[in-house]
């Protein structure tokens, strides 16, 4: 199901194993901490994050009879599935007793997610949610609530700005408010400029992934230069970026595996080194040849050309160096 009709689901009774999923880390956190704050378990509950996920650890808090009479609350949240036995025993344990609880919030690709649905159904006892990326519309609706409940005087258009130099992240944004409210003054779109850290440079990150995986880039480009990326920035980070793939490249083809530490003198964490060297195995030595060919040609294009034209050739730039992909 999805955010809306969820809401009117907790209007009735809270479902006892729910599947948080989906491309919005704000809204899953949000849920969590409304079934926390309503079961009233922030001290009965038991948290296992990432690595820190024990199968046997979740299935005996589970089966236990709950101390002082709370609540049996149990949250996952990682990047990783788990099989779907697991799952089924989890949902049967929250369902045998009137004070357990069990949350899941998966933060890996949506895609992944759509497998461990049929553990969670109607006829097991729960219900999975996918929540979407927010439109400005509706994150600026969500920014307001939040600026309302800490007394921050802020507008319409200081939070459209927010929401673009921290390139939609509810997550942020909602951290950044309550640091601005620290002023005790009305905060405008100049005050955000001179506080707000953006993340553009993970935006761009981002996109050139998203360039390497063969994913549509042009929605992502349009966003970087609306939030302040010239032409020449996103065109360094690109080379950049190609640089890095070609370095993991060339090490890997040579040494047989993958040492980000020794590629480029500090080590990655595992996640992001084993996502280059995917990209970079993907890729033939004469495609990079290509690549970096074209990009001094953009280089010198882009560096020649009026202001007006430089944008169009930063968009064609990037959509040929996809198709040499």
């Amino acid at each position: 199901m999805y955010q809306r009709e969820f809401d009117q689901r907790l209007k009735q009774t809270f479902p006892k194993a729910v599947l948080f999923y989906g491309e919005n880390d704000y809204l899953i956190d949000f849920y969590i901490d409304t079934y926390i704050k309503k079961t009233d378990a922030k001290e009965s509950m038991l948290s296992l994050y990432h690595d820190e996920w024990n199968f046997e650890q979740a299935k005996n808090f589970l089966s236990q009879t709950s101390l002082f009479g709370g609540t049996n609350l149990l949250v996952v949240k990682q990047e990783k599935k788990i099989p779907k036995k697991e799952l089924d025993i989890l949902i049967a344990l929250a369902n045998r007793n009137p004070d357990n609880y069990f949350l899941y919030g998966y933060s890996g690709a949506a895609k992944d997610a759509k497998s461990m649905q049929s553990a969670f159904t109607e006829k097991k006892g729960g219900v999975w949610v996918r929540f979407f990326e927010p439109n400005i519309r509706d994150g600026i609706a969500v920014l307001q609530q939040k600026a309302q409940k800490i007394q921050l005087d802020i507008d319409h258009y200081a939070l459209q700005h927010l929401m673009l130099v921290l390139n939609n992240n509810l997550a942020l944004c909602t951290n950044e408010l309550d640091k601005l409210a620290i002023l005790g003054m009305k905060v405008t779109s100049k005050d955000i400029d001179r506080l707000v850290y953006s993340t553009s440079p993970l935006a761009t990150e981002q996109l050139l992934i998203d360039l390497f995986n063969k994913k549509p880039i042009t929605d992502m480009i349009t966003k970087l230069l609306e939030m302040g990326e010239d032409e020449a920035d996103i065109l360094r980070a690109t080379q950049y970026f190609v640089n890095q793939i070609f370095l993991f490249h060339a090490y890997i083809k040579l040494n047989g595996h993958v040492d980000s530490a020794a590629i480029l003198g500090y080590k990655l964490p595992k996640p992001i080194e084993d996502q280059k060297a995917q990209l970079a195995l993907r890729v033939k030595s004469a495609t990079l040849l290509k690549i970096f060919e074209h990009l001094l040609e953009s280089e010198i294009l882009i560096k020649k050309a009026p202001s007006t034209q430089k944008e169009v050739l930063l968009y064609s730039m990037l959509i040929k160096l996809q198709a040499y992909l």
